[in-house]
């Protein structure tokens, strides 16, 4: 007695990429265990196999799956290309650190390759049971990703750290969810938004609360304010490589569902959620660029300052509008190239058994370097925001959003606090440029590197001159969501 199984490939196909990672993933530890002379073609595999899922992310049909909870949509499709091609430049430049760690390459390029399906299927939420599970899938991979130095006690101490602030925010997150199910019968987002304007329950506590909680745990997972204290030890006793990643794409990805909750779930609470937001933004470019002041390992002061960036791409969704969601989506783009491309540079400086993540590593660099300094030198111009740097134009349409909105404290405060910031990102371009430091020091550009430094370097100089394509790009799938 034989049986068939019919497959419905039009209900499979929305989740193709998000398959094929798994598949790319499992083929990296099988190449890994049973083809060990192979090992150098696993980096090249994991950037070849993204840019092939994100070819076929691009082309993409708006489509929605298993009853509305799996959608594709311009919105989807934004934040996916954006967490591949984070893991495609963070794939390129971690060779380098690598082979002078002594991290066993299998597992970290499988865990990178896992955490970016639990980031697709994030940016496909359109229900929160299929939003809590990708975010879930993605930060398991990126718990080990942070312990993978077994042999450091800083790694094993910010694992652990950051697995436990992971499951206090997912807690947080969960009872939001259940309180909005109880309150309006179902988990779908679209739905959500619907019951609310029908049954008028803007004014609800329970659902005040709900957003309260909500809030919270999102925060939690993109480093807001007051809820970003894990970030700085995390980020610190991370393998660098791995906190380059952490700081861009899963934290796009966390601002991905974030903004389609707030946006397309719970729009009839804007009144509420936008002074909200307007004050947490506040008090997280407070808190980053001034504790970044105090910093002397560089590592730590990219940690604060990615907190502070976090608190500049809150202004688009405090705005409410869709120009200030597209703002937010474009300047996290654009945080990618600059603070990936900063990274980048602090991983070159760093040899083996020696990390070299102190400000004073970084005297003389322009003298042992100059292309390492240069490229430091612009990165940093755009995390202040100086054109013609992409930076800059990102700043500009996130303050227009939010000064738009009547949020004009809060533009004022984000002009303040970015001057502030150019205090700590110069005086490490004062070390390179007009210190002496160790002669001899030689700087290795390995293939991988050049090439994702090259990218990121273009994404700054080319979206602060060119940014129209980006920008355009972002409203679309901002209005398509």
């Amino acid at each position: 007695m034989s049986t068939t199984v019919a497959v419905n490939w039009a209900a499979v196909e929305p989740i193709i990429p998000e398959l094929l990672l798994v598949g790319i993933a499992v083929l990296l530890i099988i190449l890994d265990l049973f083809a060990p002379r192979q090992r150098q073609l696993l980096p090249w595999l994991t950037v070849v196999g993204c840019l092939a899922v994100g070819v076929m992310v691009l082309g993409s049909r708006p489509a929605v799956a298993f009853g509305g909870m799996f959608v594709i949509d311009g919105y989807a499709v934004f934040f996916k290309t954006l967490c591949l091609t984070g893991v495609v430049v963070t794939t390129l430049m971690s060779e380098h650190f690598r082979r002078i760690s002594g991290m066993h390459q299998g597992e970290y390029y499988s865990l990178l390759v896992l955490s970016a399906v639990g980031m697709l299927i994030m940016a496909s939420a359109g229900d929160l049971m299929i939003l809590y599970l990708g975010l879930e899938l993605m930060a398991l991979p990126i718990y080990a990703l942070v312990g993978l130095h077994k042999t450091d006690n800083r790694t094993s101490e910010a694992a652990i750290k950051y697995f436990l602030m992971g499951g206090f925010a997912s807690a947080l997150l969960l009872f939001g969810m259940s309180l909005l199910f109880g309150l309006t019968g179902t988990t779908d987002i679209a739905s959500i938004a619907r019951v609310i304007e029908v049954h008028a329950l803007a004014g609800n506590p329970a659902l005040a609360a709900a957003l309260g909680l909500l809030i919270a745990g999102f925060c939690f997972k993109v480093a807001v304010a007051p809820f970003h204290l894990w970030t700085p030890d995390v980020y610190e006793g991370a393998p660098t490589v791995v906190t380059a990643f952490m700081s861009v794409a899963p934290k796009a990805a966390a601002f991905a569902v974030f903004g389609r909750v707030l946006f397309y779930g719970l729009p009839e609470l804007q009144l509420h959620w936008g002074p909200i937001l307007a004050v947490l933004a506040l008090l997280t470019m407070a808190v980053g660029n001034i504790t970044a002041l105090c910093q002397r390992s560089l590592k730590r002061m990219l940690a604060y300052s990615s907190v502070a960036h976090a608190g500049y791409a809150l202004l688009g969704l405090l705005a409410g509008t869709t120009q200030g969601l597209a703002a937010t989506m474009s300047y996290l783009f654009i945080y990618l190239f600059m603070n990936l491309g900063a990274f980048a540079i602090l991983i070159l400086l760093a040899t083996e058994g020696n990390p070299r993540e102190t400000l004073d590593d970084c005297k003389g660099l322009a003298a042992r370097s100059p292309i390492a300094a240069a490229l430091m030198l612009v990165f940093f111009f755009s995390l202040i925001g100086i054109p013609p740097t992409a930076g800059f134009i990102g700043k500009f349409y996130l303050l227009k959003a939010a000064f738009s909105a009547g949020y004009i404290l809060t533009v004022v405060g984000a002009v303040l606090f970015s001057a502030i910031s150019a205090y700590f990102y110069l005086r490490v371009v004062r070390y390179m440029y007009m210190d002496e430091g160790e002669q001899n020091m030689v700087f290795h550009f390995s293939p991988g590197m050049i090439a994702a430094l090259a990218f990121c370097v273009l994404g700054v100089l080319g979206l602060g001159i060119f940014p129209g394509l980006l920008f355009d790009w972002a409203g679309s799938a901002a209005l398509a969501g």
